[in-house]
């Protein structure tokens, strides 16, 4: 169990020089420190030192949850030895997202009988394999899994069938259209479904949405409260989802309440949707909505939709107004303390009283937004980002301002356009604006490596923005985890199952104003998690980046599009200096048209100790191999690293090939993919992305309010 040998040991490593020793501290401090220690590190190592940590590592607050999701260094044998060890006291497991442990993995989470919930999604898994490892688990009530190609139903054994019956909560990726496991599962209170299909085969067939012969009304969803979907682009997917929606048309559940279906593009109202909407609106009392944007554009459905005490709205796209969200959603000022969680994103009428005469650039109507900030005073994530909110000049009413009054924001997403100061003169742009806009591949040449802002640039970016209306909103958000700043216009050069996009949309004029001052003041923000900048024209040097890498040290997410002048990287030398802080930084994504990933960029990101995800998307950007070789030497937690640059497929494909020859052995979860961004096989290559990296940092796009809070654990 423990090596005796390991007593002195442990004893000396406790105490320090002051002649403290950690063994000393009581259980219940000992086991708060130990909680913050992998459940892998503490079975397989920590028990082993000595007999208290022996007796304090089996605790059941310690072993009751284990989290394999993002241990990157997992792999099969720790994966054996920790289910013998402690399978049996395990009730959640989460092991979502190990993709690189085979599907022989799985067979070990057989040990753990007493396992309640858990979660499999993004892992290898076989029809066969369910039914044996389900069989077991008589007591499981909450399920995440994959179904992908070769998925048979009718290979789960009878006692398979039994223990998903009593399943109350299933998470279900679909990679093929299949019922999967809902048709078991007869006692399902939360239903969410991923829906990833795509509409041409590996080899170029056209697939279809049809499901199997059998498995045409078998979902049972007469106990639902919630059902959530969300789709990936695709014409498939929309005809799956609408066969699980068909089901829940013919009988409404009467405790449903939460209804939320996220898809992108258009996705066109039937006739079977039309009456399962009718249906809610006469039987069902709502706390969670979000609907396709052509259900709601033009339809009286808010109007007749019932709320009890919601906590996420999501009117992602919609033409919805401001004073339709008002008197339709928000009831003409109602009481909504509730509401925890909106999503206004690409709703670009929604600050305005009336759409039909108004214009997308037109200034907002200020009381629309007050009414919203003291109706819903307790929202924790609000995303107003993809719309032009310009604010009048009516003084105390600018958004900032406004905003600055919802003191418990955790998570926000705005326009760039919207934090701007209003000029004097609304006709005209400001003086220092004008000056800036200088067309791309023009200027001074920047020499790398060396600093093209003066020592002193960053005080005076300090001491201008504490005048600005958006340094009094983040002074009034000091709790603040998650903020983005994206362009109203801005479009990522890699969309989902596309070609890479090569011209961009020009920015918002009114972003013309935002520039380092506004980012020098997100440094205040000390408990800032994720932050995302695209698309601020008026970057010159990029000396806010190292005020915010000198004060956020909690930065763990870090992605930066589009800054600055689009013919040269105007920011490298103050990116450089800002990653030399930022000790916990864990993600990075940048994504500018002739980055230059050379040996000065590697050696500043390998002081990110922490850096476990690198993703740089670069038209005609170049890349020094022997510099990544090294910073990947350097860098041992990196276990993903993207490059879509502009360099030959035949530089890529050996420096991919060296890569993963030199470090997959010592790294189990490596996924290395370098490719020329606008080479044609693109899209073929993103398809084997992992989901897990694929959806949180390599695809670009708002994660402000995108699912409500605590959807899955």
């Amino acid at each position: 169990m423990f090596d005796p040998g390991q007593e002195m040991l442990s004893a000396e490593i406790g105490e320090d020089s002051n002649g403290i020793n950690l063994m000393e501290f009581s259980d219940e401090i000992l086991l708060h420190i130990l909680s913050y220690v992998p459940c892998t590190d503490l079975v397989l190592n920590v028990r082993r030192t000595c007999r208290k940590l022996a007796t304090l590592c089996l605790d059941k607050s310690l072993t009751h949850t284990v989290l394999l999701h993002k241990e990157y260094q997992v792999n099969k044998d720790k994966v054996k030895q920790l289910m013998r060890g402690i399978g049996k006291e395990i009730h959640q497991l989460n092991m979502a997202g190990c993709y690189w442990l085979p599907s022989s993995t799985i067979d070990y989470v057989i040990r753990c009988k007493n396992l309640v919930k858990l979660n499999l999604s993004g892992c290898h898994l076989t029809s066969l394999r369910l039914s044996k490892m389900l069989s077991a688990l008589q007591h499981l009530r909450s399920l995440a899994i994959d179904v992908n190609p070769g998925f048979d139903a009718s290979q789960l054994s009878s006692e398979c069938k039994a223990t998903l019956s009593r399943v109350l909560e299933l998470k279900q990726t679909l990679y093929t259209p299949s019922y999967g496991v809902v048709p078991c599962c007869t006692s399902l209170e939360k239903l969410l479904l991923y829906f990833e299909i795509l509409d041409r085969s590996r080899e170029g067939f056209i697939l279809s949405g049809q499901l199997m012969v059998g498995e045409s009304n078998v979902p049972h969803y007469q106990n639902l409260r919630v059902f959530y979907a969300r789709l990936a682009p695709g014409y498939v997917n929309q005809e799956v989802v609408r066969l699980y929606l068909a089901v829940l048309s013919d009988r409404t559940p009467e405790n449903l309440h939460a209804f939320l279906i996220s898809a992108p593009g258009s996705f066109a109202e039937s006739g079977t949707t039309k009456n399962l909407l009718d249906s809610m609106a006469r039987n069902v009392c709502l706390d969670a909505l979000q609907l396709p944007k052509s259900w709601i554009n033009g339809s009286g459905l808010l109007q007749h939709l019932k709320f009890n005490n919601p906590f996420y709205f999501s009117f992602s796209r919609c033409t919805l107004s401001g004073g339709h969200l008002i008197l339709r959603v928000i009831n003409g000022g109602k009481d909504l303390k509730s509401l925890t969680s909106l999503n206004l994103s690409g709703c670009i009428h929604c600050l305005s009283s009336d759409s039909l005469f108004r214009k997308a650039e037109d200034d907002i109507d200020s009381s629309i937004l007050e009414s919203l900030v003291v109706s819903c005073c307790n929202l924790r994530h609000l995303n107003l980002s993809a719309a032009h909110h310009h604010s009048s000049e009516s003084l105390g009413k600018h958004l900032c301002q406004l905003l600055a009054r919802l003191r418990h924001l955790l998570s926000l997403a705005l326009p760039v356009c919207s934090i701007t100061d209003v000029p004097t003169n609304t006709d005209k742009l400001p003086v220092q604006s004008v000056t800036n806009v200088v067309p791309p591949g023009l200027g001074k040449k920047i020499r790398i490596g060396v600093p093209t802002y003066a020592k002193n640039f960053l005080e005076q970016s300090n001491q201008k923005s504490q005048s600005s209306v958006f340094w009094t909103l983040l002074e009034n958000l000091p709790f603040l985890k998650n903020l983005e700043l994206i362009g109203s216009s801005f479009s990522s050069a890699m969309p989902r199952n596309e070609p890479a996009i090569r011209n961009s949309l020009p920015p918002c004029s009114r972003a013309q104003s935002v520039g380092d001052s506004e980012v020098a003041a997100i440094g205040q923000l000390n408990f800032l998690q994720n932050l995302t900048l695209a698309q601020m024209p008026n970057i010159l040097t990029g000396s806010g980046l190292v005020s915010i890498g000198l004060q956020c040290q909690h930065l763990r997410t870090l992605s930066l599009a589009n800054l600055g002048m689009m013919g040269k990287v105007v920011y490298m030398s103050a990116l450089m200096d800002m990653l030399k802080h930022c000790k916990c930084l864990r993600d990075l994504r940048l994504e500018q048209p002739y980055f230059s990933a050379n040996t000065q960029f590697f050696q500043a990101l390998s002081h990110c100790s922490s850096l476990q995800r690198l993703c740089i998307i670069s038209r005609s950007g170049t890349l020094q191999s022997d510099a990544v070789m090294s910073f990947m030497a350097n860098c041992l937690e990196v276990i993903m690293c993207h490059m879509f640059m502009g360099e030959s497929l035949t530089v890529c494909k050996n420096l991919q090939q060296s890569i993963v020859r030199s470090f997959q052995a010592d790294r189990p979860a490596l996924n290395v993919i370098i490719f020329p961004l606008l080479h044609e096989d693109l899209t073929e290559v993103i398809r084997d992305v992992p989901m897990m990296h694929l959806d949180e940092i390599t695809l670009f796009k708002s994660r402000v309010a995108e699912e409500p809070p605590n959807l899955w654990w």
